[in-house]
């Protein structure tokens, strides 16, 4: 007889998926709130991105963060989010070394997940799932 794994009806597998957004959340709203700092605009001089940006990366990961944690918008703020990672594999690190000195595996991680949550929706222990109406794209 063929084991069957069944997701939909595991509390397991909802508090770890859960777990997966809250985690990278919780990176992000770390991140993020570390390039309000005036410090990070010399950053971003020395890598070539106009300093306009700062404030709208640091509220693109700030707010990301928050909004995965609780489940609102999941599936754009990951995509706003995974576009900011592939910025900093390719563009920061140069994608150069895995591990090291300016490796970009922990990059490369986060990365992965928010491609998850892209794929797999916000869960069921989100605000999206207690409120029925939102539109599945908008999960």
């Amino acid at each position: 007889m063929l084991a069957t794994a069944i997701f939909r009806e595991n509390k397991l597998h909802d508090i770890t998926h859960w777990g997966i957004r809250a985690t990278i959340g919780v990176i992000f709203i770390v991140q993020g709130s570390g390039k309000f700092d005036p410090g990070f605009a010399g950053f971003l001089t020395n890598i070539g991105v106009p300093i306009e940006l700062q404030i709208p990366m640091a509220l693109a990961e700030t707010i990301g963060g928050v909004l995965l944690i609780i489940g609102v918008l999941s599936r754009i703020s990951s995509s706003i989010l995974s576009i900011i990672m592939l910025g900093a594999i390719f563009h920061v690190k140069g994608a150069a070394n895995l591990t090291g000195e300016g490796g970009y595996a922990l990059d490369l991680l986060i990365l992965a997940g928010v491609l998850l949550i892209i794929v797999a929706g916000p869960g069921r222990v989100s605000i999206s799932h207690l409120v029925k109406r939102i539109p599945r794209f908008l999960q």
